[in-house]
């Protein structure tokens, strides 16, 4: 899947100009305020109608073949409602698509308060993936979660998009996750795409000074510079 031109811009300013391919897993890595976020609501048609944009995808996708997982599972169902009632689908349909996540079909007459934060990130998961969209977008999906159930969350992203084929853009500035989910990075810096490349060279061999703040920031990748 190509974008081969996602420019947003408001008024006069340009606030993301940007290009790139999703072959299979895909990371866009960057500060807060680079345009992740914005890159993401650009994906889903959501951006605020003060803002312009410019998008031109060289593929058959329309808006609704592209799924989300949040960035907090915890503000991302309504606490008062089952979960069940956050699906459209059928019962059966409902419990199979659970149980693809790694859930007990008895979840289903609980309430969000009543599960874990791993529980509900797999609920959030399945709720994404209820229309097989052809892109799932991951919005730094593992912020609000433990280190080994971000471990446990990645794992099962991996093993769903082996088993229904849809492509991953992992929005994150947690470089730390990105080798365990991702092939090819993409750095974003205020706006612009500094840096592009496979996964592990990129976090072995940065070449730009943004790109290795990014690491450096992040404890865990001192293994990735060894």
């Amino acid at each position: 899947m190509k974008i081969n031109q996602l420019k947003i811009t408001s008024e006069k300013t340009i606030l993301v100009d940007i290009s790139f391919e999703i072959k299979h897993a895909l990371a866009l890595v960057g500060q807060s305020g680079s345009g992740k976020s914005l890159t993401l609501k650009a994906l889903l048609g959501m951006t605020p109608p003060n803002l312009h944009v410019s998008l031109d995808i060289e593929d058959t996708i329309d808006q609704k073949m592209i799924s989300l997982v949040p960035q907090n599972p915890f503000t991302a169902l309504s606490p008062l409602t089952k979960i069940k009632k956050h699906f459209t689908l059928s019962q059966s349909k409902i419990t199979a698509l659970l149980e693809s996540v790694g859930l007990d079909s008895s979840l289903v007459d609980r309430y969000p308060p009543e599960l874990s934060g791993g529980q509900l990130q797999r609920v959030v998961i399945a709720l994404a993936l209820e229309n097989r969209p052809k892109l799932l977008l991951l919005d730094e999906p593992t912020t609000a979660l433990d280190p080994k159930t971000t471990d446990t969350i990645l794992k099962l992203l991996v093993e769903l998009q082996k088993k229904m084929g849809f492509l991953i853009l992992y929005v994150t500035h947690e470089m730390a996750t990105v080798a365990k989910i991702c092939e090819e990075i993409c750095v974003i810096k205020e706006g612009k795409i500094v840096e592009m490349g496979k996964t592990d060279d990129i976090l072995k061999h940065p070449k730009e000074p943004y790109t290795k703040q990014l690491i450096e920031a992040n404890f865990f990748n001192r293994d990735f510079r060894k």
